[in-house]
């Protein structure tokens, strides 16, 4: 029997000098697949088509992620009409301050795109050999194919044929996918809807998240660092209307007591007098500064002292 070919670890092919670890830095992995997850609703097209704005012009994605490689992008929106489709990508360019008509966002028109179907898996395979994308964007994937989600051993190969498609072209590939109801208690990847291969396919994963009126983005790589609770908004400033950042004051600071307010405070939760060294313990300060501090309380007539200890005056 033939015996499977190998090759010693030092021998793997190194990344080329230059090459960007990052298709939109921090938000998408280079030439990586994945899954745009969330309930209906939640800005999941927005965001694809934000990704879409941002390779295919080389600004940052959310006016926040920067993209690191600029290239052509190829798009199936199989649940939006032609018109909806162009005013959102206008819309998005708009915010991103880009001209739109110079935009290389290439829209497959075809009525239906099925995965599951052989012919139509080398139509899209020869689209992307023609167009040589950096990112392919196919939304949603409930309207791709005609298997059951729920079983493993169906939903495997159409996602092993965009993997192939990922590596055989260094194409980048944006799954988009709904979630499941009731999965507020759960992971994020756990929520989607059909099977866990969903979850473990992807390199790079993206999953909006509605919490009262409020939306969030969780950022999940398989090899580089996760974001949390990212807050967006859809801001509409005509012609644009597009998914943006919600910048977050920074939390104030807890106030921190003063050594003579610590003392104080302990002095009076005190029931009886209490002794220096007491007060030493409580307010875990020096001796000396203790001392000084109740020096000074003793002389603006504050604080009393007796042979038991020290208390506040009423």
């Amino acid at each position: 029997m033939k015996r499977l070919e190998t090759v010693r670890a030092a021998d793997l092919a190194e990344t080329q000098t230059g090459e960007a670890a990052w298709l939109i830095e921090g938000l998408w992995s280079a030439q990586a697949v994945g899954i745009i997850g969330g309930q209906p609703k939640c800005g999941k097209s927005f965001l694809a088509l934000d990704l879409a704005v941002s390779v295919a012009s080389g600004k940052p994605c959310l006016r926040r992620f920067p993209a690191q490689q600029c290239g052509a992008v190829l798009l199936y929106a199989a649940e939006d009409a032609a018109h909806i489709v162009r005013q959102r990508l206008e819309g998005i360019a708009h915010a991103a301050s880009v001209d739109f008509d110079t935009l290389d966002v290439h829209v497959i028109t075809a009525p239906t795109l099925r995965l599951d179907q052989t012919e139509h898996q080398q139509a899209l395979r020869a689209t992307v050999a023609s167009l040589q994308p950096k990112l392919v964007v196919l939304d949603p994937f409930v309207r791709l194919h005609a298997i059951d989600e729920n079983v493993a051993g169906e939903v495997a190969p159409i996602l092993a044929y965009l993997r192939s498609l990922q590596r055989c072209h260094q194409a980048a590939v944006a799954l988009v996918h709904h979630a499941r109801k009731g999965g507020a208690h759960e992971r994020d990847g756990q929520t989607l809807r059909g099977s866990s291969e969903l979850h473990a396919w992807g390199d790079s994963n993206l999953y909006l998240r509605r919490n009262g009126q409020s939306l969030f983005l969780n950022i999940e790589h398989r090899a580089a660092p996760s974001t949390d609770r990212l807050q967006l908004a859809l801001k509409a400033n005509p012609p644009a209307l597009a998914l943006e950042v919600v910048e977050q004051a920074p939390a104030a600071a807890p106030h921190q007591p003063s050594a003579q307010q610590r003392i104080t405070q302990i002095l009076a939760e005190a029931k009886s007098p209490i002794t220096q060294r007491q007060l030493r313990d409580a307010a875990r300060m020096r001796a000396s500064h203790v001392a000084e501090i109740l020096a000074q309380m003793i002389g603006r007539g504050h604080v009393s002292r007796s042979n038991e200890g020290y208390q506040l005056k009423s």
